[in-house]
């Protein structure tokens, strides 16, 4: 039979935990922590805050025996505790979460993308993938006649595209969300003998306003590889990339599948028809839209123009075949 002092014990025990996760940032984090091991880099990117925020709510979420920290070389990443008691504590609280909350996907999107520069530092920038190839064989579907005069990447998550961009263009440009990605994408370009200037983004996803307007721009295409947002965060995203394009340009979007489920209040739009209208509030003329699936991942890909330039006007002027 449990005693007096052991029920305050495990009441106190509660009152921590709740007050713990009982924090929106916090509550994210653990989330996040329950699907995998990050480090404080990757989680500050995927929830757009400042390291020492993060580092702030991950400590209290320690300290309360919620997650537990791991020394992996000179990094310090964190997981949700191994204590079972603790696991099942943070599973049950997070099985009330809708998954759907935009900031969740946002968040989980993030992680990924930050995660893939990271595992791409220690693997040598990541190996092709059949994915990557994918998305790059969507590009180069529209094959230029001549040489595009300026590309630009952001993200790096596939080096196929940037690969492609490079050999597609006279001067090629790219904008990774972190120093290791960055790190990672020039020894790649180096190791495969093509050139391209990578700059680490000011924001997660590399293209805010503020990204987007250090880079010399117009672009005769412009590739988002796997905006890390979602809603009214990508429309926002798809406009200011607008800006940058050139009037005959080209804008290539791959998006993953869930990132774009949502419902407009009764009205469940599907993911496709989301897309196509995002690009248009943009004033981005939709020319192709195909999902592709490959290493377990459902991707929509998508080709627009801007909507002021005919599609034969803009295929003179870029030197491509509509």
């Amino acid at each position: 039979m449990q005693s007096l002092s052991e029920d305050v014990r495990s009441l106190d025990l509660l009152v921590r935990r709740l007050q713990a996760a009982g924090e929106p940032s916090r509550l994210r984090l653990l989330a996040l922590c329950a699907e995998g091991v990050l480090s404080v880099s990757d989680l500050a990117q995927a929830l757009r805050q400042s390291e020492p925020r993060v580092s702030r709510h991950l400590k209290i979420l320690a300290e309360a025996g919620l997650i537990e920290r791991l020394r992996q070389g000179q990094w310090v990443h964190y997981r949700l505790a191994a204590d079972a008691d603790a696991a099942s504590f943070v599973r049950g609280l997070l099985g009330r979460l809708d998954r759907r909350d935009p900031r969740l996907l946002r968040d989980a999107t993030g992680a990924r993308a930050a995660a893939a520069g990271s595992d791409a530092q220690a693997a040598g920038y990541g190996a092709e993938s059949r994915l990557g190839r994918a998305l790059a064989a969507f590009v180069a579907a529209d094959r230029p006649n001549t040489p595009l005069r300026a590309v630009l990447v952001v993200g790096v998550a596939h080096p196929e595209l940037l690969e492609w961009a490079a050999g597609a263009s006279r001067e090629c440009t790219a904008l990774a969300p972190s120093r290791r990605a960055v790190q990672s994408a020039r020894a790649f370009a180096e190791r495969r003998g093509f050139g391209c200037r990578v700059l680490k983004a000011y924001s997660p996803d590399g293209s805010s306003a503020t990204d987007l307007a250090r880079v010399a721009g117009p672009f005769d295409a412009l590739l988002l590889d796997h905006p890390v947002a979602s809603g009214e965060a990508l429309a926002h995203m798809l406009q200011d990339a607008r800006r940058v394009l050139a009037p005959a340009g080209r804008l290539w979007v791959f998006e993953r599948y869930e990132s774009l489920e949502s419902s407009r209040g009764r009205i469940v739009e599907h993911p496709l028809a989301r897309l196509r209208r995002l690009l248009g509030a943009a004033d981005l003329s939709c020319e192709r839209l195909s999902p592709l699936e490959a290493d377990g991942e459902h991707v929509l890909a998508a080709m627009a123009r801007p909507a002021a330039a005919p599609a034969s006007q803009a295929a003179g002027a870029a030197g491509v075949n509509p």
